[in-house]
């Protein structure tokens, strides 16, 4: 039991190193759009459907509005995104991709995916991994 409790024994600390190197990756590819880590996960989500609220945004990314609503703002400010409150409910704010984010979505996954493909992860261990996290991530979520 003793050697379990050694730091490189610990699989919340491998995720914890290998999550910083995942950033520190990404950081790198972003930093010609001057976008964060966090700006292209907003991307992301926007990508797959556009004109979400606030809150649905912050639901996908696991998000609170204090973390969401200033980094959405400097996205508006860089002319990534637009926000339009709903003039049915106006205590929901709809989020949309400006044109710069269409624009540049082919030319930043590109250089995103060239990036992984230099870290030598083939699709067959890239697919296992994922399988793997979103099981770990479900046992957590689900413990008693």
């Amino acid at each position: 039991m003793e050697d379990f409790l050694t730091l490189e024994n610990q699989l919340c600390f491998a995720i914890y190193e290998t999550a910083s190197e995942f950033i520190k990756l990404y950081t790198k590819v972003l930093k010609p759009y001057d976008m964060t880590y966090p700006q292209y996960l907003v991307l992301l989500a926007l990508w797959e459907k556009d004109g979400i609220t606030l809150k649905q945004l912050g639901q996908k990314l696991n998000l609170g509005t204090g973390t969401l609503t200033p980094m959405i703002k400097r996205m508006v400010d860089k002319g990534w995104l637009e926000k339009v409150r709903s003039e049915v409910d106006e205590r929901n704010v709809y989020i949309f991709l400006q044109e710069k984010a269409i624009t540049q979505k082919k030319i930043i996954t590109t250089q995103v995916a060239n990036e992984i493909q230099l870290c030598n992860i083939s699709m067959e261990e890239y697919n296992e991994l994922m399988k793997q996290l979103k099981t770990l991530q479900t046992k957590i979520n689900t413990r008693s």
